[in-house]
């Protein structure tokens, strides 16, 4: 799972772990790493060995966004070529949002910028206690827009406006209040609190945790109504029914393990 010169890919026990590795440049992305990431992603999600998916990063901080190379570059394009480099971050968080399998992000130092978005769309994001968070690009006279969608649904659109107009840096604390990070931790008990997680999911079916994510994109934002009522009375109907749904069912009323927790 190897053979990417911007990442680190491991597999350990149905946990694959994507390690952000350009720790001089703070791990910060530039096209190869858009491109790799990508690609590593789409390894992870075709890999029947993986059940939930760890990015990380390598150094001192989890993600500085774009890398300076790659800003200096951007400054020449004219519209049509940043059309078409933006396209790609754009499509990296959709996939990133979009995949099938659980994705936890390992903050485990500063995310700024784009390293916002990474985080913000993964399924779920713990963060050590010293991390700091900042949407920077205004500063350049940018907006977050790719990562937007992303980290407003993290943090609702009152805390956006606040961060994204202000640029300041926030701490870890704050990011817990306003939604971006589910849980923070003391550095040190970080990966202990990411493996209870871990293993809490890896005991859920596989299928079950991929209809749960491509349920909750159909429902969100909006209002019950009769024809989604409709619709999770069908939905519940095809699970219950699906060879995965029979087998959970059976297990429990037998007081066994359930096929799935037999991965390596």
């Amino acid at each position: 799972m190897n053979g990417f010169e911007t990442l680190e890919l491991d597999l350990q026990k149905g946990v694959g772990i994507i390690w952000l590795n350009r720790p001089k440049v703070r791990n910060a992305f530039n096209d190869q790493m858009i491109e790799e990431l990508s690609l590593a992603l789409g390894q992870m999600e075709s890999n029947d060995n993986v059940r939930v998916i760890v990015i990380g990063g390598r150094g001192s901080v989890f993600c500085a966004g774009a890398d300076l190379n790659h800003m200096k570059k951007m400054a020449t394009y004219d519209y049509g070529e940043n059309l078409h480099d933006s396209h790609k971050l754009a499509l990296l968080l959709l996939q990133l949002y979009t995949i099938k399998k659980p994705t936890l992000a390992r903050v485990h130092g500063h995310a700024f910028a784009g390293g916002m978005g990474i985080l913000s769309a993964c399924d779920i994001a713990i963060a050590s206690f010293n991390v700091e968070f900042c949407l920077s690009e205004v500063r350049l006279g940018l907006i977050p827009a790719t990562i937007g969608p992303y980290v407003t649904m993290a943090v609702g659109e009152r805390a956006m406006r606040r961060y994204m107009l202000t640029a300041e840096r926030f701490s870890a604390a704050e990011a817990y209040r306003v939604g971006l990070v589910h849980e923070i931790a003391p550095a040190d008990k970080l990966d202990e609190k990411i493996d209870d997680l871990l293993t809490a999911i890896i005991h859920n079916g596989p299928n079950s945790l991929a209809a749960c994510k491509d349920f909750l994109r159909s429902i969100a934002g909006q209002s019950p109504t009769k024809e989604m009522s409709l619709a999770t009375a069908e939905k519940i109907a095809q699970v219950r029914s699906s060879e995965e749904g029979k087998e959970g069912i059976n297990s429990f009323l037998e007081k066994r393990a359930p096929s799935w927790i037999s991965v390596e």
